[in-house]
């Protein structure tokens, strides 16, 4: 394991609920609605065409799911439409389009496709990231933008609030620039593939890029598609010292870069649990962590 911290130059950064109908009188463009709603197709022959509401911080499989759904095709036409999609995405994501499914309100017309609907989320999202603030902001950062997007995925799993985000992101920048590893259990869980709020010390073993317990620097890939916000917090995270953090209750996130301390911030953190409501799975007893939102936060995305 790295234990030296490189220069920011040096960075070298690896790549890394449910979606919503909603069927409203207009059709709406625009920032990603957080109250998700399901209701699904037309109610009169002349009314508008319903709309694919997609929430920040829906993982890719969730938004085939919810295409599906709107256009009543079978369970995974949208993942098997992928390959004849031509979805216009950076060369690091390899064809994986985790990360530009962006978040907000799309019309479904009578006569949209699946690859109709998954390229209009990437070329918003092409439109979002790479204007001039985000992409200069990256770039400022000693990363490229598909990096940024994969920051922001995570700070979009683990943080509660838009004051949490930019200190999430700067917990992942003080830990890379220190050689450390990430330790967030939100890859942990991506790599699982679940989205329990409850990391174990045997979560933390799983052979995965995704394990940023093992692993150095960034995963493969976003673990989530980010809205605007997690983005910017990526790209502009404010001055901090802070390597760990926990969520020891709802609206309680605590930051520090003292390991001593987050060691008492976890303890009370598993009091609280322990006290509110008996854990089924063992809890890492010591952990070294970053992130421990999900731990800790009833809010869990997903």
């Amino acid at each position: 394991m790295q234990k030296n911290t490189p220069s920011r130059s040096a960075i070298r950064l690896t790549r890394r609920g449910r979606a919503v109908l909603v069927a409203t009188a207009a059709v709406v463009v625009g920032t990603a609605v957080a109250v998700p709603l399901l209701i699904l197709g037309h109610e009169k022959e002349d009314s508008p065409p319903a709309t694919l509401v997609i929430p920040e911080g829906r993982r890719a499989n969730q938004v085939y799911a919810a295409v599906d759904k709107a256009l009543a095709l079978p369970a995974g036409s949208t993942q098997r439409s992928l390959a004849k999609a031509a979805l216009k995405l950076p060369g690091d994501a390899k064809g994986n389009p985790e990360g530009y499914l962006f978040p907000a309100t799309y019309p479904v017309p009578d006569n949209t496709t699946p690859e109709k609907l998954l390229a209009l989320m990437v070329d918003t999202a092409n439109e979002k990231f790479n204007q001039a603030p985000i992409a200069a902001g990256a770039q400022r950062n000693a990363m490229n933008v598909y990096q940024a997007v994969t920051i922001a995925s995570i700070v979009q799993a683990e943080a509660a609030t838009s004051t949490d985000m930019g200190k999430v992101a700067r917990v992942v920048f003080n830990r890379l620039e220190r050689g450390m590893p990430l330790q967030m259990d939100s890859t942990v869980t991506y790599a699982l593939g679940r989205s329990s709020p409850r990391t174990t010390a045997g979560d933390t073993r799983v052979d995965s890029p995704y394990n940023t317990y093992q692993r150095m620097g960034l995963p493969p890939t976003p673990i989530a598609n980010p809205g605007e916000e997690a983005v910017r917090a990526a790209i502009n995270p404010p001055p901090g010292d802070w390597l760990y953090f926990v969520t020891v209750r709802p609206g309680d996130t605590r930051f520090t870069a003292d390991h001593a301390e987050h060691q008492r911030n976890v303890a009370e953190f598993h009091a609280r649990q322990k006290k509110d409501q008996p854990m089924q799975d063992q809890p890492m007893t010591d952990p070294p962590v970053a992130g421990q939102r999900e731990q800790g936060d009833a809010r869990v995305r997903g």
